[in-house]
């Protein structure tokens, strides 16, 4: 990665009691670099964003703040910022006054504070909520609220631990449109902590997909999903279809496969061996019918179907195994494929991924 180095975790582990919470995790995060810690509960990923707030000490290992390391620092000296899920403000005090508090403690001129709060009050477009408190506010607008104060310092690193998940559907949208812009307007490193894999998706330049205390794998947006390196990647970022394959040839990044599905040659992840592997393919990469010609096609009988509004998802049964697969409706409901009927199913080799076993 050709950017600067925000952070740095070096061979961190953390247990509490017999539970340990990390295994000797490295990874860095480029300076103005959006990076997610995406994975299930209980996977580290919370642990880790209180290291970097200095809130948790690792039991070994280290953290290094832009080359600086800070294991041993208190959080009040590191130029860190924490956006909680719970948004934290005061509620006894307006909303210029939350912005402000921060930096009164750090000492600023007043002149400063009240230029920087009017600012940043305006970038989250509250201004004109300025004298109101936060009971007065919804959800989405106290969490711009939380974002103002927390960026008011000008912070190197903004930490943010799952903020959306108090918010509704279209709010958590609409606020991903919004943090997306200011990461881009201040340039400041976002350290984004979440379950939600499409929040990962749509927002990062990176994510860090985190499993029983381990990375999994880091990577684009893209590259996590398109390119998988191991099932549990696969499985919890996306819907996918894990098929039993036989891999008969390897090579760097592909193999030859046998399965119910026929023989072919698909993508693979690195130091592929011969022998039992699993196969895994997105149920939006199978065609169904007419956009089934020109490439692998099997018969199919469809189960059943659901009806998602802008998505069909179907459940197949083709070569003796069981298939999910999706269809954007682009017409009306009319053509939907009906339950029980027979149908053609296809999808490209490329779109497939071989997995090790």
């Amino acid at each position: 990665m050709d950017r600067d180095k925000a952070v740095e975790v070096r061979g961190v582990s953390k247990s509490f009691g017999s539970y340990q919470a990390l295994k000797s995790v490295s990874f860095d995060i480029g300076a103005n670099e959006f990076f997610t810690m995406l994975g299930p509960s209980g996977c580290g990923k919370t642990t880790l964003l209180r290291m970097l707030a200095g809130f948790e000490s690792p039991d070994s290992g280290a953290v290094l703040l832009n080359r600086r390391e800070v294991t041993s620092i208190p959080p009040h000296k590191r130029r860190v910022n924490t956006v909680f899920q719970s948004y934290a403000l005061f509620p006894h005090m307006t909303l210029e006054q939350n912005v402000a508090y921060g930096l009164e403690n750090l000492g600023w001129e007043r002149a400063k504070i009240r230029a920087r709060t009017g600012e940043m009050l305006e970038r989250v477009h509250m201004s004109a909520f300025a004298s109101r408190k936060p009971a007065q506010l919804s959800g989405g607008q106290r969490q711009r609220v939380a974002l103002a104060r927390a960026l008011a310092p000008e912070p190197e690193i903004l930490l943010l631990d799952e903020p959306l998940s108090a918010l509704d559907l279209k709010l958590r949208q609409a606020m991903r449109d919004e943090l997306r812009n200011l990461q881009r307007d201040t340039g400041i490193t976002f350290v984004f902590v979440t379950h939600d894999q499409e929040e990962a998706l749509d927002m990062s330049d990176r994510i860090a997909v985190l499993g029983a205390g381990e990375v999994q794998q880091i990577g684009t947006p893209t590259q996590i999903y398109e390119e998988p390196v191991n099932r549990f990647v696969a499985d919890f970022v996306g819907e996918t279809n894990f098929l039993d394959v036989e891999v008969l040839e390897a090579q760097a990044d592909r193999a030859v496969i046998r399965s119910a599905l026929g023989t072919f040659e698909a993508p693979a992840t690195k130091l592929m061996q011969k022998g039992p592997a699993t196969l895994s393919l997105r149920p939006e990469k199978i065609n169904l019918g007419d956009q089934a010609a020109g490439v692998i096609t099997l018969d199919a009988k469809v189960i059943s179907q659901n009806y998602m509004g802008g998505f069909t998802h179907y459940t197949l049964e083709a070569g003796g195994v069981t298939l999910r697969a999706s269809r954007r409706n682009a017409s009306r409901q009319g053509d939907l494929v009906p339950s029980g009927e027979a149908i053609t199913i296809g999808f490209l080799p490329a779109s497939a991924r071989v997995l090790a076993s």
